[in-house]
């Protein structure tokens, strides 16, 4: 009978254990971020006395990824890793990304135009055609759907709705053939275009467009190259809410005239002209920002470079954000970081607070056109002001300029 209970007791604290341990590598798990950041010339930081499989942490196919050929200071190299509890158990593979620390940034402020053509035709709604059948929709009823993005017409590339326009008015009604994607996805398929019984003239019943237009604010300039990021968001279509497609764009001049307070469930906004002057080109619309490179640097770029911070540098409390709101130029005005998502992606991984009282007169806190002012911490560029909370114009969030910098690698390696 002892003997039962002793094996009894054994069983009983050995599932203890056993559910006590699974506890604690669930608790690790979700501890433990999903990405570690460092510099290249430190090592990548511990928690909890964890150790990483090394070995594995850079791979063969953990590619160097520059922000310019031309300048390859701007560096960070990307791989993974294991967290090993007692250098035995895996517990969680990370993200680990180096940068290097030669990285010095020109923090931006300054107000810029652009005027984005987009990767083929972006499809943004629907209108029935009175036909001599009636109420029609060729497009729809082929299966083309809003956010669809038509990329040719009978095999030929599709460069502007006015192309478009034309090829479905001079088709006599004869069946055309489109491709478009969907969700990354090529599909094909054939639209008979209808006479329209208001104007005579054929059409699909749908509604496009090929282009967009907007003013931001620059977060960074490489100095060395003239290459800067904005924004800290993508340009998205106003009717879908999608990322625009881009084929090409340029960047233009912007003057600031003037100031719409921010309100509660009223944001405010900065109010611009486009100046006629192309001062350089867009290279990329990421979910991160905006990307280009100037034709020469703006007047009023600063004269030094900075080092960046990483997301593990940045605390709450006190920083700047430096925008332009009127013909003075950038000027800086103090925040406060409230709460910060270390682990975050995309375009919202801190709160912020504006707390300077000239910039609270001036604007009631941020306002449309503000998105890309960059965020100074300890004198390092933190990120980028992108949004502001509806309900409170004080408050809004920040991008990491690490996610700035990893979405900016693609295109502009691609356009080097």
């Amino acid at each position: 009978m002892q003997q039962n209970k002793l094996i009894r007791y054994i069983f009983s604290g050995a599932l203890v254990l056993a559910i006590g341990f699974v506890a604690l590598l669930g608790i690790y798990d979700f501890v433990l971020p999903d990405r570690i950041s460092c510099r290249t010339d430190s090592a990548v930081p511990t928690y909890f006395g964890l150790r990483y499989a090394e070995e594995e942490a850079f791979s063969d196919d953990a590619k160097p990824a520059v922000l310019s050929s031309t300048d390859t200071a701007v560096q960070t190299i990307s791989g993974q890793t294991n967290l090993q509890l007692f250098g035995l158990i895996p517990l969680k593979t990370v993200q680990v990304a180096r940068y290097s620390s030669d990285i010095r940034l020109c923090p931006g402020g300054m107000p810029f135009g652009v005027k984005l053509y987009t990767d083929g035709i972006l499809v943004i709604g629907f209108e029935d055609v009175d036909s001599e059948t009636g109420m029609v929709n060729p497009a729809y009823a082929a299966g083309l759907r809003e956010k669809d993005i038509i990329t040719h017409l009978n095999g030929s590339p599709l460069n502007s709705v006015e192309m478009l326009t034309a090829l479905i008015e001079s088709s006599g009604g004869a069946p055309i053939t489109v491709t478009y994607t969907r969700g990354g996805v090529e599909y094909s398929t054939t639209i008979t275009p209808v006479c329209s019984r208001n104007d005579g003239r054929y059409k699909t019943g749908m509604w496009v467009r090929d282009s967009g237009a907007g003013i931001g604010t620059v977060t960074f300039i490489e100095p060395k190259t003239g290459e800067f990021g904005g924004l800290g968001h993508g340009i998205c279509d106003i009717d879908t809410g999608e990322l625009m497609p881009m084929q090409r764009g340029i960047v233009v001049d912007v003057t600031i005239n003037g100031v719409v307070r921010g309100a509660a469930g009223a944001p405010g906004e900065l109010r611009g002209s486009f100046l006629s002057n192309k001062c350089g080109a867009l290279l990329g619309n990421t979910n991160c920002g905006v990307y280009g490179v100037f034709s020469s640097l703006p007047e009023s770029t600063p004269d030094e470079a900075i080092p960046i911070a990483l997301r593990d540098e940045i605390h709450t409390g006190k920083a700047h954000i430096r925008c332009t709101l009127d013909e003075s130029g950038p000027q800086t005005y103090e925040i406060e970081i409230l709460s910060i998502n270390k682990s975050a992606a995309g375009a919202k991984n801190f709160v912020i607070k504006v707390t300077d009282p000239v910039l609270l007169e001036k604007t009631g806190g941020i306002v449309q056109g503000m998105s890309g002012s960059p965020i100074i911490q300890d004198g390092k560029l933190a990120g980028a002001v992108t949004h502001v909370l509806i309900n409170d114009p004080t408050r809004g969030y920040g991008i990491f300029i690490e996610n700035m910098l990893d979405a900016a690698q693609i295109p502009m390696a691609e356009a080097s």
